[in-house]
């Protein structure tokens, strides 16, 4: 059976300085996350695909089911799409070796900030996910947030503040 690929921007090659609003979604929206070992697994190959590819990773938070991610390339040659492969192919290494099942489905969504687009806000948006699910009542007592650029606390403090 032959799957349709999840279209990228046209005339884009996902190189450089941008930053992207990332959703990568388990196999079979099967619920893994909920664990701090199941999401040290990840979070570990997160942060060794993010230095090996030049990605910052502004802000990041483990769903049960899905992993939303606000990265940015920190240098010209930063390459989104093979941050995303490493990162999945590692990641999934990892998993089926503690867990023995497959973690992610094919391909991922994204999206491109424009210059305009304000980082806060999307971070925002990414840590205010599990209050919107009901999972916690406060975004400070969700343990599987964060950042790979600041302390969590600052993070926390930059985006929950109004």
């Amino acid at each position: 059976m032959h799957r349709k690929a999840v279209p990228r921007l046209r005339g884009f090659d996902y190189t450089g300085g941008h930053r992207y609003f990332l959703t990568i979604c388990t196999k079979q929206r099967a619920r893994v996350f909920v664990t701090r070992v199941a999401a040290d697994v990840v979070l570990s190959q997160l942060l060794q695909a993010a230095y090996d590819e030049r990605m910052a990773v502004i802000a990041y938070c483990f769903m049960p089911d899905h992993l939303h991610l606000l990265v940015e390339g920190t240098d010209p040659s930063s390459r989104l799409t093979e941050f995303v492969r490493i990162f999945k192919q590692r990641s999934s290494f990892h998993w089926k070796r503690v867990f023995g099942s497959e973690l992610w489905q094919r391909s991922y969504f994204e999206r491109v900030l424009r210059g305009h687009e304000s980082s806060i806000d999307v971070a925002r948006y990414i840590l205010a996910n599990p209050l919107r699910a009901g999972l916690v009542e406060s975004v400070e007592e969700y343990p599987f947030l964060g950042s790979l650029t600041m302390s969590v606390q600052d993070l926390l403090y930059s985006v929950c503040k109004d």
